[in-house]
């Protein structure tokens, strides 16, 4: 079993930056897919950015990518993202996600994921 629990969350300006953290405790993940999700009021939740330890690969949406960076710290078994330039469409709850690498259909797909937070919303004012 992995828990995971965001923080960082807050309310900032339109081009102001934050930085969400998500703490894993429970089994080591190293080798889990993590991703970051977001859901806006009265939308589905989108994927955000993935980091994938095996493949050695990132992954960002279209929508983030050059704004958003993703990455994990092992020691402290922590992976954060690391948001600038952001934007008022940026407002949404945010979710830390773990996922196996031998159950990943697609990193951008929720279903791919086993292991979810409990979310810290983020408010970006105009």
């Amino acid at each position: 079993q992995v828990q995971l629990a965001e923080s960082g969350g807050g309310l900032v300006q339109a081009g102001g930056s934050l930085r969400l953290s998500c703490a894993a405790s429970g089994r080591t993940f190293s080798s889990y897919v993590m991703g970051w999700f977001r859901q806006a009021p009265g939308k589905e939740r989108e994927f955000v950015a993935a980091f994938s330890w095996s493949a050695g690969s990132i992954y960002y949406a279209d929508s983030v990518k050059g704004r958003f960076a993703i990455f994990r710290d092992n020691a402290k078994i922590t992976v954060y993202l690391q948001m600038n330039s952001l934007k008022p469409e940026d407002t949404a709850v945010y979710y830390c996600a773990a996922g196996r690498p031998s159950r990943m259909v697609s990193v951008s797909s929720s279903a791919s994921y086993d292991y979810w937070g409990q979310g810290t919303q983020v408010t970006v004012s105009s």
